[in-house]
């Protein structure tokens, strides 16, 4: 068989494919639609691989989170800023990127997209990005379920032209909607003037974020078309925002249904036959179960965020109880090969409380919140029913949330911060930092009052004159906190241990101490992690990790040898060790 032959006889698997996604989403859908799809999706520089074990990461891979503005300098595109403070400082550890949202928007600091082709021009340009994604694997959010009241589509739709009129969801307000699950407080329709008279469009954030309407196909190949024009300028990684409340029928909750799923899947299909190094990611902010299921069949995202970690790490640091971090962690499946989890304790939202709904009682929930308003954080709530309201995220800076335990503050602030850094550098998944973690940023509280927006606590900015001097002072909480998540990320990348996808078994050495073992998938390496979570002594013995005799088993910090196993093993508050067979 010729090579034209076989190029076109995968054309035409590609194509088959593709319908039968379109088949499951749209009844009687014009095969030609696949074609177009197709046709839409086909990048610059096509890049596909046979090895069906592709490797998309190991333990070398860190993420860092942060907006384009996050680090400023006078008179520079703040993108240009950002590239200089990540070459600059964290070139040598971190692997890839998130820049959230950088279009133009007109509210939720980017969420609301006016226009998914442009670079917000407060920030920078197209280059600024591609010199990043030159020297850092880039990941974008694409802002799929919504776009900005603002948008041409938008204005089209009231001006009921071509193509917007037919691109949002138009819905009788006497429909029975009581079973959708809401993120938000805000009336779910928007009654908008239009020049055929007041329609109501489905919102699901907020009244400025209309959410596109999937049950017309054009707009999906629109979608497709962005994400087309994202991979041709370097974009290797796709956050799909919101992604869970894209497909909406009245009278269900309208969250995670099959059509939704089925859309994913066709998108990684796409995405897969024209670039095998671009990658999928589903932010899923609901409960574990729930966020789980976009795995698919490793078929649907590459990567889905650990949503109940942050909760869960913050209520056993403040209660110093492991219990639902144990039970947590062995429910947890491991992620297959070509999937992964990604970890993380902070980002530009709030600490999410719907994951860990079913697992907090109301009184371990009750004392959370109330912590963290001790702390100086605020509570975003979301709508259950006409009337009712429940806390949906804890809005804080993480530096400031772990300033002290139930009881209150203390001195242990930043052995607390770090020991929960630990923990989640250990853990299988992909370890992701949030910028402002990196540097324990605290509350900003000025930010907070200038907006009224709850969520700009933990949305700060950073002169990069002033971030050059905290990091040049070794007695500043900023250089201490930033230089050990970098000692910590240094050992993480040279252990096979801790890959992405290496094993996981939870260890149960007693209340207060969160522990678990990770092996290579070579088996050569054994890692025993052991974190004390309260601001105590605790120990163990030796013998209760069950190493082997005959090896040579050492702390991957201190250094420390371990030949007695039966020697006991005192940790101070918040100290952590990492006991291993074997360093690289």
């Amino acid at each position: 068989m010729s090579s034209q032959e076989n190029y076109l006889s995968k054309e035409e698997q590609l194509k088959e494919k593709v319908l039968l996604h379109l088949e499951s989403i749209y009844s009687g859908i014009d095969k030609r639609f696949a074609d177009q799809l197709i046709e839409a999706i086909r990048v610059k520089h096509k890049d596909v691989s046979e090895d069906k074990n592709q490797r998309y990461w190991d333990q070398k891979t860190i993420l860092c989170v942060t907006y384009g503005d996050s680090i400023t300098r006078e008179s520079e595109y703040p993108l240009k800023t950002l590239s200089t403070f990540l070459e600059n400082y964290v070139s040598d550890i971190v692997t890839d990127i998130h820049i959230l949202p950088f279009f133009p928007f007109s509210s939720d600091d980017g969420f609301s997209v006016k226009n998914y082709y442009e670079v917000n021009k407060a920030l920078g340009t197209w280059s600024n990005l591609e010199k990043i994604a030159s020297n850092f694997r880039l990941m974008s959010d694409l802002v799929i379920n919504h776009c900005s009241s603002h948008h041409d589509w938008f204005l089209q739709f009231k001006k009921c032209e071509s193509p917007g009129k037919d691109y949002f969801l138009v819905v009788n307000p006497k429909e029975d909607l009581s079973a959708v699950v809401r993120p938000r407080t805000s009336e779910l329709l928007r009654p908008t003037k239009s020049s055929q008279g007041v329609k109501n469009v489905w919102c699901t954030f907020s009244h400025d974020q209309v959410d596109l309407n999937f049950g017309n196909p054009e707009v999906l190949l629109e979608i497709v078309r962005i994400i087309k024009y994202y991979l041709d300028r370097g974009v290797r990684i796709l956050r799909l925002d919101a992604v869970a409340f894209l497909w909406k029928v009245p009278g269900t909750s309208c969250l995670n249904l099959p059509t939704t799923h089925e859309i994913v899947r066709l998108l990684r299909t796409l995405i897969d036959s024209q670039d095998v190094n671009a990658l999928i990611v589903t932010e899923t902010n609901i409960p574990n179960r729930e966020n789980l299921s976009y795995f698919g069949n490793a078929n649907e995202a590459h990567i889905i965020y650990n949503f109940a970690l942050p909760p869960l790490i913050l209520q056993a640091m403040i209660s110093g109880n492991n219990y639902h971090l144990n039970n947590w962690l062995m429910s947890m499946p491991p992620a297959r090969d070509g999937t992964a989890y990604l970890n993380f304790l902070a980002s530009h939202d709030g600490i999410g409380l719907r994951p860990v709904e079913g697992i907090l009682s109301e009184t371990e929930m009750d004392e959370l919140i109330e912590t963290m308003e001790q702390f100086g954080g605020q509570v975003s709530y979301r709508s259950i029913g006409s009337a009712e309201k429940q806390p949906y995220e804890i809005n804080i800076s993480l530096f400031s949330a772990l300033k002290g335990t139930a009881s209150g503050s203390d001195s242990f602030n930043v052995d607390r911060f770090l020991c929960a850094h630990t923990i989640m550098i250990a853990l299988e998944g992909i370890p992701a930092i949030y910028v402002h973690s990196f540097l324990a940023s605290e509350n900003d509280l000025t930010k907070l009052k200038e907006t009224g927006i709850k969520r700009a606590i933990n949305r700060g900015q950073w002169c990069l004159e002033e971030l050059d001097l905290r990091l040049s002072e070794k007695t500043s909480v900023t250089y201490r906190v930033f230089q050990r998540i970098k000692s910590l990320l240094k050992i993480r990348i040279r252990q096979p241990a801790f890959h992405p996808n290496a094993t996981q078994y939870t260890l149960h050495l007693g209340e207060g101490l969160f522990s678990f073992w990770r092996q290579s998938r070579s088996r050569e390496q054994s890692i025993f992690c052991i974190h004390n979570i309260t601001n105590g002594k605790k120990s163990f013995t030796l013998n209760q990790l069950n190493l082997i005799e005959g090896e040579s088993w050492r702390d991957l910090f201190e250094g420390t040898e371990f030949t007695d196993f039966k020697e006991r093993v005192t940790l101070e508050p918040y100290q952590c060790i990492w006991v291993t067979n074997y360093d690289k």
